[in-house]
This record gives C-alpha cells, structure tokens and sequence, in this order.
C-alpha cells in the first residue's frame, strides 16, 4: 500500500557482534540512539514493536520497561529474516493509519555465542520440529540451497564464481565504512581472498557467507507534523516513507527445490512491481538498494528482479562497478547480510539506518552522492517478502 505522511524521524543500531553481548543492553542502546536522533523521549512513543525470533515470548515487552513505562502499546513482531523489516512495516502502518502519532519499530537478537552461554531460546530443530515430519527443509542448510541456486545461474546464464566472489568483496569493502558492521576488515578486500577462503557449499566459500552475530537496530515513525517539529528541531531532513509492501510466495512448478527458504525468485519480481506502482517510483529513480544478501548469488538474482537491470544482465552490472558505492546503482551500501552481518531480527531495520542515512546525507565515507531515493528489501523464510521504499521529501 502507499502511505501518506510517514517519515522516518530517528534511526539508531548497536554494533552487529559475534561476541556475547546482552541482548537487553544491546536493545537499549540501538532504541536510546534512535530517540536521540529525533530529539525525543520515549513518552511521545505511542506504539513499540519489537522484531525478534531468538528470545523468550515476553522478552520484547520486557525490555520495553527500560525505556519507561508510559503505556505505550508493545507489540511482538516475528517473520524470520524480515522480522525487523515487518516491525517497521507496522510501525508504519499504525502511522499511516492513524492509530498513533508516532510509533517505534525495534528489532534485536542475541549472537548464537550469547544464546549458548546464556542458555537462550534458538531456532529450535528447524521445519522438522515446526511440522513433525521430514521434509526437504530440514534437510537442506540455507548454504545448501544457496549453492543450488547460484549452480544453477551459472550453468543458465554463464555466471563465473569470479562474479560472485566480486558481489562479496564489495560488501566486505563497502562494511569498511560501516562502523557497526561485524565484519570490519582492515584492508580492501580482493576476489582472490573471497575465493581463497574456505569452501562451504560450491561454489561458496566463507567469505560469500552472511555473517552471523547479535545486534539492535531501531527506527521511529511519525506523521508529517511531528516530523516537521523533530526537522526543525535536530536540522534533518525529512525522510517519508512511500510504500510498504509484503507478499507471500504463490504456487510456482518446483517451487520447492527452486527457493524454499525464501521463496521462488517471482515473489520478488510480483512485490516491487506493487512497491513501484504504490510508490509512483521505478527501479530507474532509486538511488541505492538493500536486499537479502545472504549468499552473492541472491544479490545477482535481486539486480534482475528488482528491475535494475534486465534477466540475464546482472553479470554485467557487477563487472562495470555500477553495485559499487560510486557507481550507478550502489547495493548494500553498509556491508549488507555479507559484510554488516545478520542478526535477524534487527536486520532489516539496520537496512533502514543506512537508507535513512544516506537519504539525509549523513553516511559519511559510504555516502552515495545526491541519493534521494533508496529501496530496502529482505526475505523472510516461510516464505515472505517485504519492500520499503524511502525519498526525501
């Protein structure tokens, strides 16, 4: 749907770690940064959803009491990779609605060290504990399925693992720049040593790999109004929200074996044809793009069906440079799931952080030049996809 005045009025993260950092600290600080950025204190908060899949089911309106207690409504959200995206979505929506005046969107979850030490709630034993029976799922690691994907591109359109490794070493460079990415090499990273590193599923290695860690990210929502007060306050620009979209997959012939963790590659294609439309935007006027990295080969498929480019056409793309920060259409411009980490829940709103950033003008060394618009999309196993198109106003 399209939305009318929602901005986005304060955006804050806490490092994405490998570490066992408490997720109780972690949350508080990435919310706290994020009502610093607007200039706000949480009482003007009047809705909190929280995006987490690895605590305890009061974890979120638990943590919320650190914030205060001004009986704001506390909401948990949870839709696996894209739960921080589907937090912000509602975030959003209760704007956009009308339900509240301003609303807060917070995801976090803990690196699996901290879950280990701390005796914590993970994943379970996968879609076979979920359904009580075998399946392909729960078989097949993510890594797997990747791999079978990124085969498959290679023997439909020529694509080289060269290419790949190329995707990868971008966003670990592009991570350089990011202070709270989790992986924070100290020298420009090569295709050489993206090949070079440990194969985990052909033609993957580890450093084609989503890192893995704990973090928080935060964004606020608020109507024109309250933007306009915080704008004039803190001196940001305004920064609205045009369109939420999130679809679930649609029957496809082999479906199953094509991308049953996120869904065949249509549900990508049929959810920013409406972001577009609703948005009254095109792939030609973003400016940058986030997407559910967490294996190259992903963001190779993204270039095509987000509409960068045409089908067969992303090999190109990556071989002029125009993915690159300085390039035409720069990708994952904060490391992405490869090079700023995955923590899940917080994910897709650590997207939001760098789209807003960037949007303003306050990236810093990542900064793309004059970007206006930016596209934030992630996945969700299950399988869902979830679109966020941000412009400054």
């Amino acid at each position: 749907m399209a939305l009318d005045d929602v901005y986005v009025i304060g955006v804050g993260m806490h490092r994405i770690s490998g570490e066992p950092i408490p997720v109780r600290d972690m949350a508080y600080e990435a919310g706290v940064n994020a009502l610093r950025d607007a200039g706000i204190e949480f009482d003007a908060v009047e809705s909190l959803y929280n995006g987490y899949i690895t605590g305890a089911p009061m974890m979120g309106v638990t943590l919320a009491k650190d914030f205060g207690l001004t009986g704001a409504s506390v909401t948990h959200v949870e839709n696996a990779s894209a739960t921080g995206s589907s937090a912000f979505r509602e975030a959003a929506l209760s704007v956009g609605g009308g339900h509240a005046r301003c609303a807060m969107a917070l995801g976090f979850d803990a690196s699996p060290a901290a879950m280990m030490q701390g005796g914590g709630r993970g994943m379970g034993g996968g879609f076979a504990s979920m359904f009580g029976r075998p399946s392909v799922e729960s078989v097949l690691l993510p890594a797997a399925f990747f791999a079978l994907w990124a085969v498959r591109r290679m023997h439909e359109a020529g694509t080289t693992v060269e290419t790949y490794a190329a995707i990868a070493a971008k966003n670990w460079n592009h991570a350089r720049l990011n202070p709270y990415a989790q992986r924070q090499a100290d020298h420009d990273v090569t295709v050489e040593e993206v090949l070079a590193s440990t194969m985990i599923a052909y033609p993957h290695t580890s450093m084609m790999a989503a890192a893995v860690g704990g973090g928080a990210a935060c964004a606020i929502v608020a109507d024109r109004a309250m933007a306009e007060q915080v704008r004039d306050a803190t001196g940001h620009p305004l920064v609205r929200v045009l369109t939420s979209q999130l679809q679930s997959e649609r029957y496809t012939p082999g479906h199953v074996f094509m991308g049953a963790v996120v869904g065949p590659p249509e549900l990508t294609r049929s959810t920013s044809t409406a972001a577009y439309e609703a948005a009254g935007v095109g792939p030609a006027d973003l400016d940058l793009v986030h997407v559910h990295d967490a294996f190259p080969v992903e963001e190779l498929l993204y270039y095509e069906l987000l509409g960068i480019c045409g089908d067969g056409e992303g090999d190109k793309l990556v071989a002029e440079g125009a993915t690159s920060i300085g390039g035409r259409i720069p990708f994952s411009t904060d490391g992405g799931l490869i090079g700023r980490g995955h923590p899940v829940g917080p994910t897709g709103l650590a997207q939001i952080w760098d789209t807003v950033q960037q949007l303003r003008g306050e990236a810093g060394a990542r900064q793309v030049e004059g970007a206006r618009t930016g596209l934030a999309h992630m996945m969700g196993a299950g399988s869902v996809c979830v679109i966020h198109i941000l412009q400054r106003a």
